[in-house]
């Protein structure tokens, strides 16, 4: 496969996971910001939370001075000028679906092609109008329907690992942030879910519910909500499909699977973050630290995609 054909496809599905994770943030971090809140009382830090996880912080303040609840959701959801935003994410993935129309199927160009248009509609309408929550499930349920068109209805070919690649390396490197994040504001040093019991809980279940992993929590483990057996689900349960286990699994056997000697270095980085992170316990991860173990590791999803990408997606 030429590496421009599976660069396009990588990325496309890079920013059709980006704009899912995207959407669950925010959902997650207006619905928090709607609580009672301690000290100021505006919820404004909470709506702050995906622009330090994104790194737009300063971007924002550039453009608009100071955080405001309407210009902050609107900057990450419709905002044609913020390469971050949902709008942005699926104007990007559908200009590379439409680079690789012929190695991709029908029902995937005609999902992508229709959210798209979707897109540009209710951009047209405005957030507050269309509705902040509608509009964070809209977009999960397109993205759903595109790996549902893409698992159904595409041979499985290199077309489809490299999509897989876009995917999960995308997704990896959002539960690390998300996380990491949350354990910062609640402190994982405390006994429970938080200071404030109450407050804790639902920031601990918001992000569980942001990475689909509520029920899998609840199932697995007896115990009230507490950062020790959250950070255990979402970093080493390979059975949890957003944990980074589970991603680093899959990540691993793709690259495997691929074709060619230039792709070693990858492959060989990747068998090496699934066995670093199978073979580690939750009270080896605490004893680091659990920010640090996360920026670590945050370093290696990162150090793996650019080996991704002399290895595959590099003109040569």
């Amino acid at each position: 496969m030429l590496s421009r054909t599976a660069s396009d496809l990588y990325w496309m599905s890079r920013y059709l996971e980006r704009a899912e994770n995207l959407a669950r943030m925010l959902e997650v971090s207006y619905s928090l910001s709607l609580m009672p809140q301690s000290g100021r009382g505006d919820g404004r830090d909470e709506l702050a939370m995906p622009l330090l996880i994104t790194g737009t912080l300063d971007a924002y303040l550039e453009r608009h001075g100071e955080l405001h609840a309407e210009r902050l959701l609107n900057f990450f959801a419709l905002d044609a000028k913020n390469p971050a935003s949902i709008y942005c994410c699926l104007e990007a993935a559908r200009a590379a679906a439409h680079a690789v129309r012929g190695r991709i199927t029908t029902d995937m160009w005609e999902n992508i092609n229709s959210t798209w248009l979707e897109m540009r509609d209710i951009a047209g309408q405005g957030l507050l109008r269309y509705g902040i929550s509608r509009f964070c499930e809209w977009v999960k349920n397109r993205s759903h329907l595109f790996r549902g068109a893409t698992f159904g209805t595409i041979m499985r070919n290199d077309a489809y690992h490299f999509i897989r690649l876009g995917t999960y390396i995308e997704r990896a490197d959002n539960t690390l942030r998300l996380l990491d994040a949350r354990n910062q504001v609640l402190g994982a040093a405390e006994e429970g879910p938080g200071g404030d019991s109450a407050r804790g809980y639902y920031q601990w279940t918001a992000l569980l519910r942001a990475l689909s992993a509520f029920e899998g929590y609840t199932e697995l483990y007896r115990d009230a909500l507490n950062a020790r057996n959250i950070a255990e689900l979402l970093l080493l349960r390979e059975d949890v499909p957003r944990s980074l286990l589970a991603c680093a699994e899959v990540l691993s056997l793709i690259l495997s699977e691929l074709p060619g000697a230039n792709g070693r270095p990858a492959q060989r980085m990747a068998a090496e973050l699934e066995a670093r992170v199978r073979y580690t316990g939750i009270d080896e991860v605490l004893d680091v630290g659990l920010h640090d173990w996360i920026t670590d590791h945050i370093g290696l999803v990162r150090q793996l995609a650019n080996a991704i990408h002399s290895s595959y997606l590099e003109a040569a």
